[in-house]
């Protein structure tokens, strides 16, 4: 019996790291149709940013409904409506005819990738239950990976076939993708909030500490997913088929950086892992933002990917693993204020960039990172997990 669990569980965690796959790539599919998006509605960025602010609106308001559906239905029930209805959602969006449009199907968007991400997240957890290993670095990998598919693929497929064409594709993909890993989820033995119905808050500071950590971690990955393409168009005049890698380097820097994460942190320490990760990011985020080509910004956006991959999940173990709470009290807080950062802080680089174009922007976020490396002793309790290998 114990053998066909860790089978099934097995087969679980290839399921849902092609979910992880799919919901990355969606979203890096969204960014190379960022540019198309703002030319075609004639709007301007000012505009933009307040419709990305809907989309990130839209994410944090439904993770923590996402949360309650998961308490009452499981992980598997969830992330396969999620997953399906998702993977729709970029289609939408290639057909909004105008902005009042835009902004309601940016919000849905927005509310399908989070919720999707919340979900997947928990059914992750579930897997390592039953494997009794780690997946979650390699699971986000699968993420970064899908995102640096998108982003690829799709300014190479607007520039030959238009926004259109290029969306229809990428729906098809996504729905394959989720319609071959349903059946093969698994879910919690019993609801991952457990049987109280009540939810405390984490009484200790380092986790909320620990949550801004996660914010920092997580607002170059959104600056780079919304902005990277239209800094380059605009700073270099590059044609959209180059200003698209900047998010496909990034992404597939970070993907191939986090499948060994696991690994480096176990050898070094998360408290060093971070602080070196933090530098690097840093290090790439300056060169990008200080760039004199676009070859140079889109090698230095690589660079901040390598150093931001295992930052996010370093912080996320950090705060489940924290002593005097719950792990899902700390672990859902700092998602929280972590997923603020990826989804919402966009929004005021759009409005800081149409003032002072987005080079110096990028250049603040450089110093932000630094931060990060400053606070990286608040990722200690990240060494107290203990993970045993499955049978």
């Amino acid at each position: 019996m114990n053998s066909l669990v860790i089978q099934a569980a097995k087969r679980g965690r290839w399921a849902v790291a092609t979910l992880f796959f799919a919901n990355g790539f969606l979203v890096g599919s969204w960014a190379p149709q960022i540019p198309v998006f703002l030319t075609r509605l004639e709007i301007s960025e000012f505009t933009l940013g307040l419709l990305i602010v809907g989309f990130g609106l839209g994410a944090l308001i439904a993770m923590p409904w996402c949360g309650w559906l998961i308490h009452r239905l499981g992980s598997r029930t969830v992330l396969r409506g999620f997953s399906f209805v998702c993977a729709f959602a970029l289609l939408g969006i290639a057909l909004v005819p105008n902005v009042w449009v835009a902004a309601v199907t940016l919000f849905l968007f927005g509310s399908l990738i989070g919720g999707m991400d919340v979900a997947m997240n928990t059914n992750a957890v579930a897997v390592e239950k039953k494997l009794r290993r780690a997946i979650m670095s390699s699971s986000h990998g699968f993420w970064s990976l899908g995102g640096f598919a998108g982003g690829a693929t799709g300014s190479l497929a607007i520039q030959q076939y238009g926004h259109l064409i290029h969306a229809v594709l990428a729906t098809v993909v996504a729905v394959i993708l989720v319609v071959c890993a349903l059946r093969f989820l698994i879910n919690e033995e019993r609801p991952v909030s457990g049987t109280s119905a009540k939810f405390g808050l984490p009484r200790s500071p380092a986790v909320y500490l620990t949550g801004i950590v996660a914010l920092l971690s997580m607002v170059p990955e959104g600056a780079v997913l919304d902005w990277a393409a239209i800094f380059i168009r605009q700073e270099f005049g590059s044609e959209i088929a180059v200003a698209g890698l900047a998010y496909a380097a990034f992404s597939g820097a970070m993907a191939a950086t986090r499948f060994v994460g696991d690994g480096v942190r176990t050898r070094f320490g998360a408290v060093t892992t971070l602080r070196a990760s933090a530098l690097v990011a840093a290090a790439g985020m300056l060169a990008a933002g200080l760039a004199p080509n676009d070859w140079v910004a889109i090698v230095a956006f690589a660079v901040c990917g390598f150093g931001t991959a295992n930052m996010v999940p370093i912080a996320f173990s950090a705060a489940g693993n924290h002593p005097g709470d719950t792990s899902g009290a700390g672990l859902s807080t700092v998602t929280a204020m972590g997923y603020s950062g990826l989804l919402v802080a966009p929004s005021v680089i759009g409005f800081a960039g149409q003032n002072t174009g987005f080079g110096p922007v990028f250049v603040t976020l450089a110093m932000l990172l630094v931060i990060v490396a400053l606070m990286a002793g608040l990722a200690r309790a990240a060494d107290m997990e203990v993970t045993q290998p499955a049978e």
